[in-house]
């Protein structure tokens, strides 16, 4: 069955989602009638799974008496082979355009440029060295579980509120093929990313995850209007990248 109350729309928008967010081979990719806009609210739950390899590659390099910094540039380097570094190519693409472009038209031709530079070098390498940090700080495998778990979850719970209050910046491309983000698929990803923060980081720092999550969106928000005139894939990524180095942070004070 293919209709939009039954089990099967449900795990075709997961499907979805981790083909189009992460490089594993998911079966079943064809996605019907189903745009990208309406299984949206599935993208913190590949955020899950990608959070589960790299707590994986933690534990397994912990358990062979690998130093936690060792531990944590392989939990990394496995995240970065599920995505693709999907979402950090947005960070650096988003850094380029919005520091090196001088009116809107410009940043966006940046942005699609392959090529990186000055701002998206530095922009990705203290994206990585942050995270890195976090994982490393967290020490031991349950708690980068943790961790991580509320990080690449949360994180990716931003992108359908994000999508649905900005237009996009340019007639094609991600933003504009994506189609419309329903109420609905908004409130589904956030109860999604606020159940995963309550878990992993408890009710006592969920308070200031979700006022800090909520500046950091509020703020992106207005310098995407301000430098574009709104959203595009790379935008998301960079959202998502900065989401995850919020969460990741709070972690390291919260969990022991």
């Amino acid at each position: 069955m293919t209709t939009p109350t039954g089990r099967s729309w449900i795990a075709r928008d997961i499907v979805l989602c981790l083909a189009f967010l992460t490089r594993l081979p998911v079966p079943g990719t064809g996605s019907g009638d189903r745009l990208l806009g309406q299984a949206i609210w599935a993208a913190p739950l590949a955020g899950t799974v990608v959070a589960l390899v790299g707590g994986a590659a933690y534990a397994l390099a912990f358990l062979t008496g690998a130093p936690g910094g060792i531990a944590a540039g392989l939990a990394l380097a496995a995240m970065l082979l599920v995505t693709g570094c999907l979402h950090e190519d947005g960070l650096a693409d988003v850094a380029d355009g919005f520091g090196g472009g001088a009116t809107g038209e410009r940043k966006l031709e940046i942005m699609r440029d392959s090529r990186i530079g000055t701002f998206g070098t530095v922009a990705l390498l203290l994206a990585l060295l942050i995270r890195w940090s976090a994982l490393a700080e967290l020490q031991n495998p349950g708690h980068v579980f943790g961790g991580l778990i509320a990080a690449e979850t949360a994180s990716r719970a931003l992108l359908p509120a994000f999508m649905r209050n900005l237009p996009p910046a340019r007639p094609d491309g991600l933003a504009a093929a994506a189609g419309p983000v329903s109420p609905e698929a908004a409130a589904g990803a956030a109860a999604i990313g606020l159940a995963a923060l309550l878990l992993f980081l408890g009710p006592g720092s969920l308070p200031a995850a979700i006022l800090v999550l909520a500046i950091a969106f509020f703020a992106f928000r207005y310098l995407c209007l301000a430098q574009i005139g709104g959203q595009t894939g790379d935008t998301l990524g960079a959202l998502q990248q900065i989401g995850a180095i919020i969460v990741l942070t709070i972690a390291t004070v919260v969990i022991r």
